[in-house]
Parts: C-alpha cells; sequence; structure tokens
C-alpha cells in the first residue's frame, strides 16, 4: 500500500519543471511536500503530444460513502467495476521524489530509485461529482521493500511514461513487468 507520497521541486528539476507547468496551464491550489490521500497534486494524463500535467485530488469514494480508495490492486484492477474502465482509458502517472512506508515497529521510511531525483507511479484517474481523482496501483513489493510492507507502487520507468499512457497493451506489460530495486532511508 502507498499511503503518503513526497512531491518536492526543491529535490527534483523534473518535478520543478512539472509545478512551473501547472502554474502557466492551470489555476489552483495543490499540495507540495509530503502528499496525504485527499490531497490535490500534480498528476501526468493524456495530452494532445504528451503527458500533461493536471491537479487531482487523490482517492476514489468509495461506494460506502466513507473515506477514499487510495491505492488498486494491479493483479485485480482488470476485473474491477472501480478500475476497469480507468484501466482502458485513464491512466496517469503520479509524480512523486518518494514515497514512504512504515515498519512494524512504526520507523517511517522513504523509497527511492537509486540515482534518480524523481520516482514516477503507475495510476488511474476518474472524475466523480465534477472532481477529477486518482488512485495508484500497487504490486506486490520487491526485495527492496518486502521486509517493510508487502505491496509497493508500480514504478514507471521515465522512459516508459508515455507508453503507460498512451497504450493499453503497453500498460498491460508495465503492469507484468519486475518492480525496480529502490533504495530507502528512515524518515
Amino acid at each position: 500500500m502507498c499511503g503518503r507520497y513526497n512531491f518536492s521541486q526543491e529535490e527534483s528539476d523534473e518535478i520543478r519543471e512539472i509545478v512551473r507547468e501547472v502554474e502557466r496551464r492551470q489555476r489552483g491550489e495543490f499540495k507540495m511536500g509530503e502528499i496525504y490521500p485527499t490531497n490535490v497534486a500534480p498528476v501526468l494524463v493524456a495530452g494532445d503530444d504528451r503527458p500533461v500535467p493536471e491537479l487531482l485530488a487523490w482517492g476514489f469514494p468509495r461506494f460506502d460513502k466513507k473515506g477514499v480508495v487510495i491505492n488498486a490492486r494491479a493483479e485485480t484492477a482488470p476485473d474491477k467495476p472501480m478500475f476497469h474502465k480507468c484501466l482502458e482509458q485513464r491512466r496517469c502517472v503520479i509524480p512523486s521524489t518518494g514515497f514512504y512506508e512504515w515498519a512494524a515497529d512504526k520507523t517511517k521510511y522513504r523509497f527511492r530509485l537509486p540515482g534518480e531525483d524523481a520516482l514516477y507511479m503507475a495510476g488511474l484517474y476518474n472524475e466523480f461529482a465534477g472532481e477529477p481523482r486518482y488512485v495508484i496501483l500497487t504490486t506486490a513489493a520487491n526485495e527492496s521493500i518486502a521486509d517493510v510492507h508487502n505491496r509497493m507502487p508500480v514504478v514507471l520507468p521515465r522512459a516508459r511514461i508515455a507508453e503507460w499512457i498512451g497504450g493499453l497493451g503497453a500498460a498491460m506489460e508495465i503492469l507484468r513487468a519486475v518492480p525496480p530495486m529502490l533504495e530507502r532511508t528512515a524518515s
């Protein structure tokens, strides 16, 4: 499960450029730093010729209207009514500078790609009552995370962002790929 992530333009030139583009393209408040469920944050969606940032709120409303669903399992999303159409037509990318997980002893860890200042997570989006919202896709944790948590976000290589957003065949291949090894630091 991914329940928080970091979005910091101080740590990443790529994130700084996304922030600049959001500020040029649209008005609206969005969260920087540690992003929590229900926060509004920049997310990359399909543009005319390339992925473009839009402001979306994190979490799909639950059917019982009590809280939000923040993650979708990559293994079952194609079969779930809440996510099926989104996987086919509304894939997005969540830019970050890392995500957080907590160990059983309550130690908070930040996970990042080694040698990279940005980490991109696969997601799905939809509109609910006129508000665009997103979820983060998760997969089984690899060895770099498994001793802290049994799930991890589907991490996208920078070179595959456009493929993830643009084509269902490539997207399904990405969902089946082995996740990259990550580095962690205690926060």
